[in-house]
């Protein structure tokens, strides 16, 4: 393994699934501004929209998550060409 490429500032991260609210901790170099406390310790989090705990591929359950919108902003955009 060549030395010096690297980081170096690998510490324990929460990563926490926005869409079903499960927390799983690893170590990692992401940078966060927040923190959370999971199971009395304080951890930096990282958000995510998804992750093996809601997607559809692991779960083997087909669940449409929505959170910005964006299936009406298309049938919306696209109704009238439908006609």
């Amino acid at each position: 393994m060549k030395k010096g490429i690297h980081p170096e500032n690998y510490r324990l991260v929460a990563f926490k699934d926005m869409s079903n609210e499960d927390v799983f901790i690893t170590k990692s170099t992401v940078e966060t501004k927040e923190t959370i406390t999971h199971e009395g310790v304080e951890y930096p989090v990282f958000k995510m929209e998804i992750s093996r705990t809601s997607h559809p591929f692991y779960t083997g359950k087909s669940k449409l998550i929505d959170t910005a919108g964006r299936i009406d902003k298309f049938k919306n955009k696209y109704a009238s060409r439908a006609k």
